[in-house]
């Protein structure tokens, strides 16, 4: 067993904690923060690893509050395509070299943090028509990106935010998504070896920060300023991303 210092536990249990936030206040630039947040502290590939089990616990929370309000229709559409795109993310975490996953997640934490930034602009450009097949792209997209850095959300969110969904049904079926392709990750992570058991080990008594985040979130949601919430995220989201990429 390694001899972590303080502020190593200190940054994991912080990452624990913003996943839990995420899933109670509906910050999703908090979540993907989580992971090139604590990559400072430990290497990348052994923290996308045990960040799952963390998002697991997080989605279970998450469902409880949306039970049985998603779309089966969407959902089952969606996640097809996303078991190709976790099998392709997959290969390339366990292949590529360890720099070079490095450089491929910082661009994709940044590619999300300028969606976020221009998500409202790019929704009032948009003219839809649904196609069953743009829930095939979206799934594959969110697929890949989950597998590598837990942020498959932006491509999920931007097609069903084109569905005309109300809004307790979009956070369920978001919910719900997630719920199922974390779990449909494990095997993959398993097999492809990107489980540390001893660091989870390590760590795993840190898990009580996740429902204390879910709680902290809920409680914040209605008392904090959403967009000003999002912009301080999303500036630490493009400063870690930066620092991914370039150290």
């Amino acid at each position: 067993m390694l001899d972590y210092s303080f502020l190593t536990y200190l940054v994991v249990a912080i990452g624990m904690f913003m996943v839990g936030m995420a899933k109670g206040g509906g910050w999703a630039s908090m979540a993907a923060l989580s992971v090139p947040f604590v990559a400072l502290v430990l290497p990348i590939n052994d923290v996308i690893g045990m960040m799952l089990p963390v998002l697991m616990l997080a989605d279970i929370l998450a469902i409880g509050v949306h039970w049985r309000k998603w779309s089966n229709h969407l959902v089952l559409l969606l996640i097809p395509a996303s078991i190709v795109g976790v099998t392709i993310g997959t290969l390339f975490l366990t292949n590529a070299p360890v720099r070079l996953i490095r450089i491929v997640i910082g661009v994709i934490v940044l590619l999300f943090a300028f969606y976020k930034l221009f998500e409202k602009s790019i929704f009032k450009k948009l003219t839809y028509t649904p196609r069953n097949w743009h829930g095939l792209l979206a799934g594959l997209a969110a697929g890949f990106t989950s597998s590598l850095a837990h942020t498959g959300g932006p491509p999920i969110a931007i097609y069903l935010l084109m569905q005309n969904l109300q809004p307790r049904v979009f956070a369920a079926t978001i919910a719900f998504f997630f719920f199922i392709l974390n779990y449909i990750k494990v095997p993959f992570y398993y097999f492809g070896d990107v489980f540390n058991f001893d660091l989870l080990r390590q760590f795993i008594w840190l898990l009580p920060a996740v429902p204390l985040g879910v709680w902290t979130g809920k409680w914040l949601v209605v008392r904090v300023s959403k967009e000003q919430f999002d912009r301080i995220i999303l500036f630490l989201l493009i400063i870690t991303s930066l620092l991914l990429i370039f150290t």
